[in-house]
């Protein structure tokens, strides 16, 4: 995965891993402002277009699997179902990335149209769209706060726990890498792992929980039934086919977009360049400024460019996906030094990072003691 191997990024003219200044001389309205009008549009045709487009490729990985790995010779069946998995994981991000849209209100005009597409993608994908959609705006309202934030939330070095010292190493960075990707969202939507921390215990599927507002707790619920709706429908397909055959045309590939959407997010919030804030010095430009793009090659167009337009997508969320690249290209010239893409390859910047960002402390006699900067240990 991932593009580049370079570690400053010449189209920028900058070391990629030099600190990103804190405070910005335009407003979100100049940035606005250097956006064409027809940016902003967005078109239920067009983005329908997008849904059927990956429903109609994921159909083709599935028919190819199913039709002809099991007539493959061994060992090349054994090699073939990777690569479907990685093929079908591949497009159902692409779909995941379309519903995460959807909660932005940038796929239609209309919002039970955003809502319902969005629902039934994520709900096929285990995710529980308005539990979802809810704190993750919180996130977006709250980048890189410390108090405030809802999610990727690093530790101060007096909160690092005992056992980063004994992972601090090669075996344990490959250990907390396979963790993080394989098992973090599931936990931060069933505990809230590494989310910002309520008076009592919080997940995504309890509508009583301290995450949501009175107003979202029967939406919480409407997710639940939905995700309910796809267990059911698992349960009847196990029944017909078989848990081998659901696990592996099915579950596998589902749960592969759990992995690249938290690689993804990982990356875009995770870098030595980017700092965090505490309450004294926060504001909500400077946290949706903490951010950075990352290319992940050929797979940027397969996500629908969610990987290299995340700068743009903090700032306007509610521009929709085919608008990104022409909207994020428009404010470069006001961001300036303020924007970051790293194009370090994907598995090279998970090690670094792994390495590099383990705890943040503010810079020792610096007058800016709420801002945050990563560590190693």
């Amino acid at each position: 995965m991932g593009a580049g191997g370079r570690m400053s990024d010449t189209s920028e003219g900058k070391n990629i891993l030099e600190r990103v200044p804190v405070d910005p001389p335009f407003t979100l309205s100049d940035l606005k402002k250097a956006i064409p009008a027809h940016c902003f549009e967005r078109s239920v045709i067009r983005s329908s277009y997008y849904v059927v487009h990956d429903l109609i490729v994921a159909y083709v990985f599935y028919f190819l699997a199913n039709t002809y790995i099991h007539l493959l010779p061994y060992p090349l069946a054994y090699l073939a179902w990777p690569v479907y998995w990685f093929c079908q994981a591949s497009i159902l991000t692409g779909l995941w990335v379309i519903g995460h849209e959807c909660g932005h209100h940038a796929f239609s005009e209309y919002q039970w149209v955003d809502d319902t597409v969005g629902f039934v993608l994520h709900s096929f994908l285990f995710t529980p769209y308005f539990s979802w959609k809810y704190s993750h705006r919180n996130h977006h309202a709250n980048t890189n706060s410390l108090d405030n934030d809802e999610v990727y939330i690093p530790k101060r070095k007096s909160k690092v726990r005992w056992y980063s010292k004994i992972l601090n190493n090669p075996p344990g960075r490959v250990f907390t890498l396979v963790f993080r990707f394989t098992l973090g969202f599931p936990l931060y939507l069933l505990t809230n792992i590494s989310g910002k921390k309520y008076g009592r215990f919080a997940n995504h599927f309890d509508p009583l929980s301290p995450i949501f507002t009175d107003r979202e707790r029967i939406q919480v619920l409407i997710s639940d039934l939905g995700l309910l709706a796809v267990f059911y429908a698992i349960k009847l397909l196990v029944a017909a086919k078989g848990f081998t055959w659901v696990t592996s045309m099915y579950l596998i590939p589902a749960l592969g977009v759990h992995v690249f959407f938290v690689i993804i997010t990982y990356l875009h919030h995770t870098h030595l360049s980017l700092p965090h804030y505490d309450s004294t010095e926060w504001n909500w430009i400077r946290g949706a400024l903490s951010t950075i793009d990352r290319d992940f090659g050929f797979l940027n167009r397969v996500f629908h460019d969610v990987t290299h337009t995340h700068v743009l997508h903090h700032l306007i969320s509610y521009i929709p996906h085919y608008h990104a690249k022409e909207a994020r290209d428009a404010i470069k010239p006001v961001l300036g030094e303020f924007y970051k893409i790293d194009r370090t390859p994907i598995f090279k910047a998970m090690w670094r990072e792994a390495k590099e960002c383990i705890y943040i402390e503010p810079d020792e006699g610096s007058k800016h003691q709420g801002v945050y900067w990563y560590h190693k240990m």
